[in-house]
C-alpha cells in the first residue's frame, strides 16, 4: 500500500501531486459506480463489445487509453458513446496499476504500462479481425502510446494515434517541477511511490529516451489536439510533435470561445470529440468550429 502520510512530507512532492490530480482526477471521480459501468457498457455493447466487427466505412477499431489518476470507463464517459454512436468500435484498457490502488489507474511506470497497451491491442485486434487499430488518449494516454509505436512493434499495429492534451514533452507544471532540487529526497519519493508521475517530468530519463531521434515512427498518422487553457501539461505547446504525418490542432483556433481546460477537453468537449473524429477518418472529415458542440 502506497505510504502517502510519508508522500505528503516534502512539500515539492505535495505540489507535484497536487497540481497534476487536481483535474485528471475530476475523471475517476465523475461517476461513484465505475465497475459496474464497466459491465453494463460492455452489456449494452455501448464500448469494450468484443462482438464488434469493424464496418467498411470504420475498419479499424478504435483504442482509448485513459490518462493518469483515471481509468477506463470515467475518462471515456463522453467521447466512447460519441464515436460508438458513429459506427466505430471502441475498446478501451486499464493500465499502469499500483497495488492496494483500485479505480484510479495510470501511476505505474510508462514503459511497462506500454507494454500492457501492446497486449491489449493484440487482444482487441484478435477479436475483431482488424489488421490494424486506432489510438486515442488523454493525457500520459495520448503520449504513453508513443513507446508502444517507437519500442514495443506497435507502429505495424497502429494506424493513427490521436492524443487529446498529451504530454508529450513533459511538463514544468507551472514550474513546480524546479523547486524539487530544494527539497532532497522529493524525487525519489515520487519514482518510489507514484512512477509514472516522475516519468511525466520535462527532462526526465524516459522523456529523454522516448523523443530521442524524433517525435515520430513512420507508418502512423499522428494528430495532437491542445488547449491553450491547458494548467497541467504546461506549457501547452509541448504538447505538439514535430515530424512527417502530424496534425498540431489548437481548439481555440477552431472555437475561439471554447474555454476548456485540460480535464474537460477529454471528458466532455464535443468540439475536441469532432476533431478526433476527424482524424479517425480523414476521408470524411468536416470542419470543425463552435457549432460542433451540437453535431
Amino acid at each position: 500500500m502506497l505510504p502517502w502520510k510519508r508522500a505528503l512530507g516534502p512539500l515539492a512532492a505535495l505540489l507535484l501531486a497536487t497540481t497534476v490530480t487536481v483535474t485528471p482526477a475530476v475523471a475517476a471521480t465523475t461517476t461513484s459506480v465505475s465497475s459496474t459501468s464497466s459491465s453494463s457498457a460492455s452489456a449494452s455493447g455501448a464500448w469494450n463489445n468484443y462482438s464488434c466487427k469493424p464496418s467498411a466505412a470504420h475498419p479499424r477499431p478504435v483504442v482509448l487509453v485513459h490518462g493518469t489518476f483515471a481509468n477506463s470507463v470515467d475518462n471515456w464517459l463522453g467521447l466512447a458513446p460519441y464515436l460508438v454512436n458513429r459506427g466505430y468500435c471502441v475498446f478501451s484498457l486499464d493500465y499502469g496499476q499500483l497495488p492496494d490502488v483500485p479505480l484510479i489507474h495510470g501511476l505505474g511506470p510508462i514503459d511497462v504500462s506500454a507494454g500492457q497497451l501492446a497486449t491489449y491491442v493484440d487482444k482487441v485486434l484478435a477479436a475483431t479481425g482488424a489488421a490494424k487499430a486506432d489510438i486515442v488518449g488523454h493525457s500520459q494516454g495520448g503520449m504513453m502510446p508513443r513507446y508502444y509505436l517507437k519500442f514495443l512493434g506497435g507502429a505495424a499495429k497502429v494506424n493513427a494515434l490521436v492524443g487529446i492534451a498529451p504530454d508529450n514533452h513533459g511538463t514544468t507544471l507551472l514550474g513546480l517541477t524546479r523547486l524539487l532540487p530544494y527539497f532532497p529526497g522529493a524525487a525519489d519519493l515520487l519514482t518510489e511511490n507514484t512512477p509514472a508521475l516522475a516519468d511525466q517530468v520535462a527532462g526526465s530519463a524516459f522523456l529523454t529516451k522516448l523523443n530521442a531521434g524524433g517525435d515520430t515512427v513512420p507508418g502512423v498518422r499522428y494528430t495532437v489536439i491542445a488547449t491553450r487553457y491547458d494548467e497541467v501539461v504546461t506549457p501547452y505547446r509541448s504538447q505538439f510533435l514535430s515530424g512527417p504525418d502530424v496534425r498540431n490542432v489548437l481548439l481555440q483556433d477552431l472555437c475561439p470561445v471554447d474555454l476548456s481546460e485540460h480535464a474537460a477537453i477529454g471528458l466532455f468537449d464535443r468540439i475536441a470529440f469532432h476533431e478526433v473524429a476527424n482524424s479517425l477518418d480523414p476521408g470524411r472529415a468536416t470542419p470543425t468550429t463552435c457549432a460542433s458542440v451540437v453535431g
